[in-house]
């Protein structure tokens, strides 16, 4: 199992790195997280998220910085994305946008997996560096 932010790991999966157990933004339940990738200038962080069914990430609000992406690798959940509950499945990126407020639910009853990309905006408030 590699060490989550190891620098010399260039290649994550979920099956091979070792989670934190967590409460996401005031959650009421745990859920397993690993910062694959911290702050590199391209991105503020990577993360590996295994939500568990009844798991949820709490609804918070980013500041005006950044940019969050959620890719759904599996299981189904429901999200708040800015005052609209939208269904996620397996296969869906939602992007959450600066100063968005957003939170996630396991609606479902297997795990849901999420890789959580974070991006910096540049001076012309665009995502990049």
């Amino acid at each position: 199992m590699a060490k989550c932010g190891s620098s010399e790991v260039r290649h994550h999966s979920f099956s091979r790195v070792m989670f934190e157990k967590v409460r996401a933004h005031g959650g009421k339940n745990s859920i397993l997280t690993c910062r694959a990738v911290g702050a590199t200038g391209s991105v503020n962080f990577i993360d590996l998220t295994v939500v568990p069914s009844g798991g949820d990430i709490g609804v918070h609000t980013h500041a005006d910085d950044n940019e969050e992406i959620y890719v759904v690798v599996s299981g189904t959940a429901t999200m708040l994305v800015d005052g609209r509950r939208i269904a996620v499945t397996a296969g869906d990126v939602i992007v959450n946008r600066p100063g968005g407020t957003h939170g996630l639910w396991n609606t479902g009853a297997e795990e849901v997996r999420l890789v959580v990309v974070e991006v910096p905006l540049g001076a012309s408030g665009r995502a990049g560096p």
